[in-house]
């Protein structure tokens, strides 16, 4: 059996949409980007929603929009993909690196708050806190908005794992979205995302300068986007008012959007149901440690990560994942730090060590595979896998 780390789920709506959009001869950036926009913003909540052609150029804009500039400091989590500390290096601006916590591996923000201490002692200019939201399970917001106050930082969220995901707000005991409480939250519609465009990425925001400054930006910094120009009610005139960039999304993309997020909660449904799975029959081994979910949380479940008990293998990490491999599971890692990652490292001089939960997490994780199609036949057969290495490798 062949089960790749993750398979969209492309149907019907989809399809003929795109069919339509091409029909229309309309390709570019134009009604169903604009539709799509509408859609996802009264999904999450949001006042706006500007879409883009991935979750990167996203967290780009969102930190061009509130103002960083070189010289700044910008609280990331190590425990990421590389977008969510590049962004913040296109400015020339220094991401300050925080572990995770051990349970859910999100930002950790105690550590946070100790890393803002010191970087402000020390006379760095802090903007803004970068959390993520890892695998798709909310992190501490309320202990975030409380680290931005008292620093007065911009809160900017990759969510890129979250559609949907949601937390209990303690204090008025509502059940709120990802991305409810911050300036700016950067979702990502990449191929093996919650939900799927190929290519793409969205800015919500109830912030409508921050909202005006994306859209700008976005089409060159260009004062009127293409939609607005070549509609009957739209002008052969512009004005470049910024030197922006090319990070439209396309209505083909768009297209493909409408009608994943319209299917977003059955997508996230059915995930959880693989989850639940995973988790009944892996927890027969206790050479494994599995994910947590915590009660006050709606997990969109992006991601299915898995710990090993090094401590009772034989073999490391890697001679894992290579017998995944060639049983034919396509199995992921979730990540290596970027504290650990050679860029870092010789840039801004991290050890693994500065940064120890997250360096000894980074070498037991495994992402099994997690999608709405799986069947428990494929399910079982991952399970009946990844056991049967443990079994014959145990100390």
């Amino acid at each position: 059996m062949k089960i790749p780390f993750f398979r969209p789920t492309i149907e019907k709506e989809e399809i003929a949409e795109v069919v339509d959009c091409l029909k229309s001869g309309w390709l570019t950036t134009g009604p169903k980007t604009k539709q799509f926009e509408v859609e996802f913003a009264d999904y999450v909540g949001a006042k706006h929603a500007v879409a883009l052609n991935s979750a990167t150029a996203a967290l780009h804009l969102a930190l061009e929009s509130i103002g960083l500039q070189r010289g700044d400091a910008v609280l990331v989590p190590t425990m990421t993909f590389a977008a969510t500390a590049e962004v913040v290096r296109y400015f020339d601006a220094t991401p300050i690196l925080v572990d995770c916590r051990e349970d859910d591996f999100n930002l950790d923000v105690v550590k946070a708050r100790e890393a803002a201490l010191v970087a402000v002692r020390s006379g760095a200019k802090l903007k803004a806190v970068l959390p993520v939201h890892y695998g798709g399970q909310a992190c501490d917001m309320a202990g975030v908005k409380s680290l931005a106050a008292d620093f007065d930082l911009k809160v900017i969220e990759d969510a890129a794992h979250c559609c949907p995901a949601s937390y209990l707000d303690e204090q008025s005991g509502d059940w709120l979205k990802v991305g409810a409480e911050s300036n700016v939250a950067c979702y990502s519609f990449y191929a093996n995302k919650c939900i799927t465009t190929g290519e793409g990425g969205m800015a919500c925001t109830d912030d409508d300068k921050l909202a005006d400054r994306m859209r700008i930006m976005a089409l060159h910094g260009i004062s009127k986007d293409a939609w607005n120009r070549f509609t009957a009610q739209g002008s052969w005139y512009y004005e470049i008012i910024a030197p922006g960039y090319k990070y439209n999304l396309t209505d083909i993309a768009s297209s493909i959007g409408i009608h994943q997020l319209r299917k977003a909660n059955y997508f996230r449904e059915q995930r959880e149901r693989v989850a639940n799975v995973y988790s009944k029959l892996l927890s027969k081994s206790d050479c494994l440690t599995l994910p947590c979910c915590h009660i006050n949380r709606i997990h969109s479940w992006h991601l299915y990560v898995i710990r090993l008990n090094l401590e009772s293998l034989r073999i490391d990490r890697a001679a894992v994942m290579d017998e995944l491999k060639v049983a034919g599971v396509g199995a992921s890692v979730h990540w290596i730090p970027l504290h650990m990652h050679p860029y870092y490292r010789e840039k801004f001089g991290y050890q693994p060590d500065d940064l120890p939960v997250a360096a000894r997490i980074s070498m037991q994780n495994i992402s099994l595979p997690i999608y709405p199609s799986m069947t428990d036949a494929e399910i079982e057969y991952v399970v009946d896998t990844l056991l049967t290495i443990i079994r014959n490798n145990r100390r």
